[in-house]
């Protein structure tokens, strides 16, 4: 049997491959770039575009192997509102048809295929179970939704397909948004909040989301959808104040009326002049907190990191970098 990573060079994959590869399996990572990361001189890398059946095709899947989809178009870097769409789906939706298919061609079964929390939409009940509501607020979460749809639909032909909903996943080589954060930190500029900040933020740790892959593929791959963020939460204040007394930063928090702040980053959204993307805003002062059990009791998966420790760590790794010395630390595009 073959573990084959689609999307593997990327942010999950690169950290998902060399446990894969620990373990003592045979791992393939499929992906458009490669790169200088150690775990290749024990799993083999192939050229492979998802929104190319030919690619993939070449890609020469087995019925025997297990498949794991983590290429995907992310919020970052942030698009205007008329390119989200094209953006988006080639990747996240059409890539994955294309996959399936070539599964289905090659009598392959087993997929761990990852979407997103933003399939969500607003917070209705707290916290979010996998039978929360769906209603995406965007683009990108209607790209992941539809890929959901589509797995329920190849689950009745057969297909073992378990479907993983992580909040926002940090971890080394990625900033993303919070870059835009450091620096007013950096700065000792006020750090505005969208709302009172009172209400919880949480993260995921790309080594957590790692795990829960693996433990998908040993549990199985069953036919169900999971959660994936931390545990316990603490309030956007209490986050970004602890980051800010880390830094040494002289700056303050800012409340903010968050509906006031909402209807003027729709107004730059319609202007084409996105500061942040609005499945990002909308829901920045809801109790957005997923409820991560269902992984637990199912998987055995239970996240080890908390969501003030991997931003300070993120801080960190982008203060390293700003003074030149982050050159052991292995850069993830974004996928």
């Amino acid at each position: 049997m073959r573990h084959v990573i689609i999307g593997g060079d990327g942010f999950v994959g690169r950290h998902l491959a060399p446990k894969l590869v620990a373990d003592g399996e045979e791992v393939v990572v499929a992906d458009i770039v490669k790169s200088d990361l150690k775990h290749y001189r024990s799993a083999r890398h192939v050229h492979c575009d998802v929104t190319d059946p030919a690619s993939l095709a070449k890609l020469g899947i087995k019925a025997e192997d297990m498949v794991y989809n983590l290429s995907a178009k992310m919020l970052s870097p942030i698009q205007v509102r008329a390119k989200r769409h094209d953006f988006f789906y080639p990747v996240n939706y059409h890539g994955t048809v294309n996959i399936i298919e070539a599964m289905d061609k090659a009598g392959a079964l087993r997929l761990v295929h990852f979407t997103t929390d933003m399939i969500y939409g607003h917070t209705v009940t707290h916290p979010m179970t996998e039978e929360h509501p769906v209603s995406p607020l965007g683009e990108y979460g209607m790209s992941k939704w539809e890929t959901e749809r589509l797995a329920a639909e190849w689950r009745k032909r057969g297909m073992s397909i378990s479907l993983f909903r992580p909040r926002l996943i940090i971890g080394p080589g990625r900033l993303g948004i919070l870059e835009k954060l450091f620096k007013l930190i950096d700065w000792n500029l006020p750090v505005p909040m969208i709302g009172s900040g009172r209400n919880p933020y949480q993260f995921i740790s790309v080594f957590d989301c790692a795990e829960a892959a693996r433990l998908a593929w040993k549990a199985g791959v069953p036919n169900e959808a999971y959660n994936l963020g931390s545990i316990n939460p603490p309030p956007v204040r209490k986050l970004l104040g602890d980051l800010v007394r880390h830094a040494g930063s002289k700056s303050i928090l800012l409340p903010t009326p968050g509906w006031a702040v909402k209807r003027t980053l729709d107004l730059l959204d319609l202007m084409n002049m996105p500061i942040m993307d609005p499945e990002q805003y909308l829901i920045a002062d809801e109790d957005c907190v997923l409820d991560v059990s269902k992984g637990e009791r199912q998987l055995g998966w239970v996240p080890q990191y908390r969501d003030e420790d991997m931003l300070i760590a993120a801080y960190s790794e982008y203060r390293a970098k700003k003074n030149g010395t982050a050159g052991a630390t292995e850069h993830a595009p974004a996928e």
